[in-house]
């Protein structure tokens, strides 16, 4: 079951606004996941709180950081289905997790936030976990 467009709307926005691309379909997905240079961030945004609240302030400060990756990406988890399934298959072995931050480096997966570690940590710590991966791999 879809969430209604003009529910996800503003979460979509806030991402877009910050610069985000939104992938809303399987082939967007595997355009940028199948490359094998760069570095990518894909989140899965989600209408629940932890995403509101923790996940997308904290995407959002990573777009400011001084090492960041090439590529900032989202899919819509209940809302853009096929993309979010073909960004789950990159996502492999983490199971299905709304919200979620992958980040990606020549195509493979090499960080993962899972929703259990979003919910009930602050933006800014959710952050600091991304900025250490940014200092490593870009």
């Amino acid at each position: 079951m879809n969430y209604p467009e003009e529910m996800c709307a503003p979460m979509r926005s806030e991402l877009v606004s910050a610069g985000f691309i939104e992938l809303k379909t399987p082939e967007s997905v595997s355009d940028l996941l199948n490359k094998k240079t760069g570095t990518a961030l894909v989140m899965v945004n989600s209408v629940c709180g932890c995403a509101a609240g923790n996940a997308r302030p904290a995407v959002i400060m990573a777009t400011n950081f001084d090492k960041q990756v090439d590529t900032f990406a989202t899919v819509f988890a209940g809302q853009d289905i096929g993309a979010t399934a073909k960004a789950r298959e990159f996502m492999l072995p983490f199971p299905p997790s709304s919200p979620s931050i992958a980040v990606f480096k020549e195509g493979k997966l090499v960080h993962f936030i899972e929703r259990h570690h979003i919910e009930g940590r602050a933006a800014e710590m959710i952050a600091d976990n991304l900025k250490d991966c940014f200092d490593k791999i870009c």
